[in-house]
């Protein structure tokens, strides 16, 4: 068994401040894949006890990585991005969906660590504004944040999946 992320070295390309983020992206990607292996659509989309399920957890965890990334190069939502967030927990049964959500992860923390790769140390204290109401953060903040915000799901996705595997 191979160790965690950040005990395997640095990651390419990726400014020494900001491993600790593609660490953690990196380290979320394994979680969600062996997270979802093998469960069914309906396992994916249960909500045991009213809790959200696994694919809500796993499209919000992609959806917020792209949303507080745009905020960190200083841009505002797309229509699309803001229509993205409303269809999260929007069930997807096929048979496929399980593929699609990893893809989709997996993209979504491609474009992360080609951000990170650009991203220079010297802005990471810059100032930003996050959502319509314009909240104070920095480039770093949005940045930790993004990885803080997916590790908590996909912990709350890796949970729910051995809630829905047992029953």
């Amino acid at each position: 068994m191979a160790p965690e992320v950040w005990l395997r070295g640095p990651v390419p390309g990726v400014p020494p401040l900001l491993q600790p983020v593609a660490h953690s992206l990196l380290q979320c990607r394994e979680e969600l894949r062996a997270g979802i292996a093998g469960l069914t659509p309906e396992q994916i989309w249960a909500r045991p006890g009213g809790a959200a399920s696994i694919g809500f957890h796993a499209r919000h965890a992609a959806g917020s990585l792209d949303r507080l990334f745009t905020y960190a190069r200083g841009e505002a939502l797309s229509p699309a991005g803001v229509a993205a967030l409303g269809a999260e927990a929007e069930p997807d049964v096929t048979p496929n969906c399980d593929a699609a959500l990893i893809r989709a992860f997996d993209e979504a923390v491609e474009r992360a660590l080609r951000q990170l790769r650009t991203t220079a140390e010297s802005t990471l204290t810059d100032a930003r504004s996050v959502g319509r109401a314009h909240l104070p953060s920095t480039v770093v903040g949005l940045l930790f944040h993004a990885a803080e915000h997916a590790l908590r799901h996909i912990g709350q996705l890796v949970t729910t999946a051995k809630v829905v595997e047992r029953y």
